[in-house]
């Protein structure tokens, strides 16, 4: 059963820091995988994202210089740093797997989804 199950995120006063964890149970090879934000009222958008096994990398000039993506192979874990939050940042942030488009509109694995609040 393949399944993507995040944890992390929290609440932050602007200015903070947060990881968020997304911990995978499955495998599909070279893809594309990205993590969305979605605020109230806002679109879905991506703001990071790589293509596995390659050096390939998209982040969103929003979050630029501050989101990093990172992984741990050994954990099947993939992790998103959130550094110098700003309350634009408040959001439902999902990880995502086998993803179409680039930077990606579309995936076919989804995480839960957690929620950040920076206030």
């Amino acid at each position: 059963h393949v399944q993507l199950v995040e944890s992390g995120g929290g609440s932050v006063q602007p200015g903070g820091s947060l990881r968020i964890s997304c911990v995978e149970s499955g495998y599909w090879g070279t893809h594309a995988r990205a993590w969305f934000r979605q605020a109230p009222g806002k679109e879905r958008e991506v703001v990071a994202a790589r293509i596995t096994g390659g050096g390939v990398s998209y982040v969103a000039d929003s979050v630029k210089g501050r989101f990093f993506i990172s992984r741990n192979n050994a954990k099947n874990t993939e992790y998103l740093d959130m550094n110098n939050l700003q309350p634009e940042d408040s959001a439902m942030y999902y990880c995502a797997a086998v993803c179409s488009g680039w930077p990606p509109v579309g995936c076919d694995y989804w995480g839960q989804g957690t929620q950040v609040t920076v206030s």
